[in-house]
């Protein structure tokens, strides 16, 4: 915070806007310096920012001071810029709990006092670094999901897995995770751990579909990359979730192997694999180019609405 408030005091003439990611503890020194000294303070709102979810540790939100830091800077901030709609407000009905509120997410929901100005900008992707590598071919009935170890129930990976024991003939890559210790190595599942830029466009690029299973997603980086690279989206019912996936993938209405798999043999019925991957990349091309991100963070800077 220290190094913070100095840096923003070296370039404080030459400062036309501040920009934090993610609310957190790190936004509030940056968002009292810029409403003392007159600078606007741009929130980007990107998931776990906006979100509580106890029962899977998971969101900014369930922590009473880390609650109070992220409420005090989006007051205070002179416009909060989600990622997508869903994180201002909504009603996921995808995961089942005993605790009611963790179907309700968004920042108004937890601070419905909030009369911050805010503007969806949806995330970026570069079109011409994610595609489909030409020297690859797509494995037949091959599944690539992205997470970390701690998001493992999170991002659906005990769904995958029981779902690969009822299917061995399908190969099922997990890219940003080892092999937890409480599930049995099972030869159709693959943990690749983390991998850099170019080793995970290689895994896109030889699997045929992507899986986001995701019980809370605030926009779905990976399923975005995964699509470029001409990946068929299989998805749950989640925020941008099903928005990003459109007509060219699968959705899955609710938390069961059962659901998913019917959803990934539907999904393996589809006779031009090849022409619905290259809708999958037309969508996030036309909807979700690192051209529009950068248009709508500008205009938004020069207008200030």
């Amino acid at each position: 915070m220290i190094s913070q408030k100095l840096f923003i005091l070296r370039h404080l003439r030459s400062t036309k806007a501040i920009f934090i990611s993610f609310g957190g503890y790190w936004a509030l020194v940056p968002t009292m310096m810029g409403k003392i000294m007159g600078i606007p303070v741009y929130i980007i709102l990107n998931g776990t920012d906006c979100a509580s979810i106890p029962s899977l540790h998971y969101g900014n939100l369930r922590k009473p001071l880390l609650k109070a830091i992220c409420g005090f800077c989006y007051r205070h901030a002179s416009m909060l810029l989600p990622v997508s709609d869903s994180l201002i407000s909504i009603k996921n009905t995808f995961y089942s709990s005993s605790d009611e509120k963790e179907y309700f997410q968004g920042y108004r929901h937890f601070f419905p006092a909030i009369q911050t100005k805010n503007k969806t900008i949806y995330n970026g992707f570069d079109t011409s670094l994610w595609h489909q590598l030409p020297e690859i071919k797509k494995e037949e009935n091959s599944f690539i999901a992205v997470f970390s170890q701690k998001q493992y129930i999170l991002k659906g990976g005990d769904l995958i897995i029981e779902v690969a024991k009822q299917n061995p003939n399908y190969k099922f890559y997990i890219a940003g995770c080892t092999q937890p210790s409480t599930v049995d190595k099972n030869s159709n599942v693959i943990f690749l751990d983390r991998l850099t830029s170019e080793e995970l466009k290689q895994y896109y690029s030889k699997c045929q579909f992507v899986l986001q299973l995701s019980i809370f997603e605030g926009f779905g980086c990976s399923l975005c990359e995964a699509m470029l690279c001409e990946c068929i989206p299989i998805g749950s019912s989640v925020n941008m979730i099903p928005e990003i996936i459109g007509d060219a993938g699968f959705v899955v209405n609710e938390r069961n192997a059962e659901q998913v798999e019917k959803a990934i043999l539907s999904a393996i019925a589809i006779e031009d694999k090849t022409k619905l991957g290259k809708m999958a990349r037309q969508r996030i091309t036309e909807n979700y180019s690192l051209e529009k991100r950068t248009f709508s963070l500008l205009e938004t800077i020069n207008n200030k609405n």
